[in-house]
């Protein structure tokens, strides 16, 4: 299993992303984002208004995640994905600005499944009650935008090697449905 993992670095290019199909388990490294509903809802409000994001969202990662404060030597506390349905309402917005991954627990609705496939983008399922494990890949941590938001600022995080599964492919293969339908089948 080691010689086949599949290690991902962040950013994604269009062809990165097309290359994943709704099943795959994947290892993410290198800079990725965190932001919550709080945090969606700001970005959207900044786009409207002009201003200018606290990060350049083309082909970069998104995980949606509130950390747990930091214990002393540590660079963040735990940090176990949070419901994509939340960020439903911002994400096909975020999604034609350049953000193309996002990494969540839960099935997405049909206009966020149709803005992946129109702008090539990739959904991943983080495993959720295991925020202790999630920590452990991440190496750095910083908040970079919206510190009065708590757990829910928007942090730098460089990782090193985050488990993730592809739950929605850039064609839209929902491993969600595709499951469903698989077992349904037996």
């Amino acid at each position: 299993m080691e010689e086949n993992k599949k290690i991902l670095t962040a950013p994604f290019t269009d062809d990165k992303i097309k290359s994943l199909k709704a099943g795959d388990m994947v290892f993410i490294s290198g800079t990725i984002y965190t932001a919550r509903d709080a945090a969606h809802k700001r970005l959207c409000e900044m786009l409207k208004a002009g201003e200018p994001m606290p990060f350049d969202f083309e082909g970069q990662v998104v995980y949606y995640a509130g950390p747990c404060p930091a214990k002393p030597g540590q660079p963040i506390g735990s940090v176990g994905p949070t419901t994509g349905g939340r960020m439903d309402a911002y994400s096909p917005t975020l999604i034609k600005e350049g953000l193309r991954v996002m990494i969540g627990k839960g099935s997405r609705s049909e206009e966020v499944i149709n803005a992946l496939k129109q702008y090539t983008g990739v959904y991943f399922a983080a495993i959720g009650g295991a925020a202790a494990l999630m920590a452990k890949a991440v190496k750095e941590a910083e908040v970079i935008a919206f510190p009065e938001l708590g757990t829910e600022a928007i942090r730098k995080l460089r990782v090193e090697e985050l488990p993730v599964i592809v739950a929605i492919d850039s064609q839209g293969n929902d491993m969600y449905k595709l499951g469903v339908a698989k077992y349904k089948q037996n």
